[in-house]
């Protein structure tokens, strides 16, 4: 069950680098009920790689979503 109604998603590209990069986040439910933050990153068109943090609140996971989020622009990712 997804908490938040869109999740986050943004793409860094630049081709004089070879760089083609995603980085996406969600929040939703475990089936105990816990609130779980998932972060997915990797290269465009590859699974990436995933990490999930337990939070204790939505308003926890919508203040570390907004610090990711403000981390990930600052670093030249755009949303999508």
């Amino acid at each position: 069950m997804t908490i938040a109604p869109l999740p986050f998603y943004a793409e860094r590209l630049d081709p004089t680098r070879n760089m083609a990069r995603f980085y996406a986040l969600e929040v939703s439910e475990d089936l105990f009920g816990k609130t779980r933050l998932e972060r997915r990153w990797g290269r465009i068109g590859s699974r990436g790689q995933v990490k999930v943090e337990l939070v204790l609140t939505s308003a926890e996971a919508s203040k570390r979503i907004d610090a990711l989020v403000r981390q990930k622009t600052r670093r030249g990712y755009l949303p999508k």
